[in-house]
């Protein structure tokens, strides 16, 4: 009987321990009920129903994306200014090709160096 009792202290100490860590360490944001420092002096001062109490309630769950609404692209700003991006650098490397096309067909004799081939 004497282990036992033992056992349940050890195990009270390690999750106080444990609790008070979490409650410390874990984001303000996420924090549900009181504030993070009303729940840390639950913890110390109520050890075991405190860290019980801040595992059930306080300790927030990370939020997923289930809430979030899907928006089709063309209704996405950030999307839309990635096409504007793509299209005008189409249209540059278009422009670039026209010119290089250009100067290939004046030929030799209109070379830009101002040498002549002999």
């Amino acid at each position: 009987m004497v282990r036992l009792w033992i056992a349940l202290g050890v195990a009270a100490v390690v999750f106080y321990i444990y609790s008070v860590a979490d409650c410390a360490l874990f984001d303000r944001s996420r924090v549900r009920g009181l504030p993070k420092p009303v729940w840390l002096l639950i913890i110390i001062l109520f050890p075991v129903i405190g860290g019980i109490l801040w595992f059930l309630i306080g300790r927030g769950r990370r939020r997923s994306d289930v809430g979030r609404r899907v928006t089709a692209p063309d209704d996405d700003p950030e999307f839309l200014g990635k096409l504007r991006l793509d299209h005008d650098q189409e249209e540059r490397i278009r422009q670039l090709e026209k010119e290089l096309a250009e100067l290939d067909d004046n030929g030799p004799d209109n070379d830009q160096t101002g040498r002549r081939d002999g």
